[in-house]
């Protein structure tokens, strides 16, 4: 039996209203169809297919094609991957932002905690302390920081709590917290007009469910998948040696403490 090609309305088969509403491309359904002027349109939902039977004409072309929303790329893959290299080199290519996920987070905590948090920042604030030669003056810095140190613990948000778990203990990010960042992407200028290349997030099933139920589509997802001897060759050499500057700096360190309690003590 011969079938009829079905002639696609203007969005082919994404869904009309989320363009309109949302500037998404979200892939509509052929159980939420619906025919308009000889033409077939997909919709997301049920609820956007009788919204767009009710006033058709807003979201259908008329004198020019309608206007398809910026690129949206979420790039995936494990810590070492290259994924901020690759972000990078794409967004300067094609012109787009590029969003490095963790590193938004960090931002958005740092006014009060004044470093970056997480494992790998940890062992950078170990032994980073200059110890003057005088050795008062070494006890009253300490001293000093450390009551600074506790002041800006207490001040956090529950919202910037959450984050700090998320980057430190990687603790599942509340819907909540996801409202206040995400959808501005997709939402809210400049990202709206220029799209973006989002590094590391999705990161769970979670988050990935959380975008769908927000109807936030990126038009790409690109996993970076890499061998473990490659990220060990990649990543291993620059780690061994901050190690060993952190392990000779910790020895110095000791030593000059050493020295000025003698100094004191004479």
């Amino acid at each position: 039996i011969n079938q009829k090609k079905r002639l696609m309305g203007d969005t082919n088969h994404f869904c009309p209203v989320s363009l309109k509403e949302n500037f998404v491309l979200y892939p509509g359904l052929e159980e939420h169809a619906a025919k308009y002027k000889e033409k077939i349109y997909y919709f997301s939902t049920s609820e956007y297919r009788d919204k767009f039977l009710k006033n058709p004409e807003e979201y259908v072309a008329h004198n020019e094609p309608l206007q398809a929303p910026p690129l949206r790329v979420c790039l995936l893959g494990i810590h070492g991957a290259g994924k901020t290299t690759c972000a990078r080199q794409i967004a300067d290519r094609l012109g787009i932002f590029h969003i490095q996920f963790e590193e938004y987070l960090q931002e958005l905590i740092l006014p009060k905690t004044k470093r970056r948090v997480g494992p790998s920042f940890d062992e950078d604030h170990e032994d980073d302390n200059e110890i003057p030669e005088d050795l008062e003056d070494f006890f009253q810095t300490m001293t000093k920081m450390e009551t600074e140190k506790s002041k800006q613990e207490v001040e956090l948000t529950d919202e910037e709590e959450a984050i700090k778990a998320n980057l430190i203990d990687n603790m599942e990010l509340p819907p909540g917290v996801l409202d206040e960042i995400v959808p501005d992407w997709w939402k809210k200028e400049p990202f709206r007009s220029t799209g973006f290349i989002l590094d590391g997030f999705p990161r769970t099933s979670d988050e990935a469910r959380y975008l769908s139920e927000q109807g936030l589509c990126p038009d790409v997802v690109v996993y970076i998948q890499v061998e473990e001897d490659v990220i060990l060759n990649r990543l291993f050499p620059p780690r061994l040696k901050k190690w060993k500057d952190r392990q000779r700096k910790k020895k110095e360190y000791k030593k000059k403490l050493k020295e000025l309690k003698a100094k004191k003590r004479v």
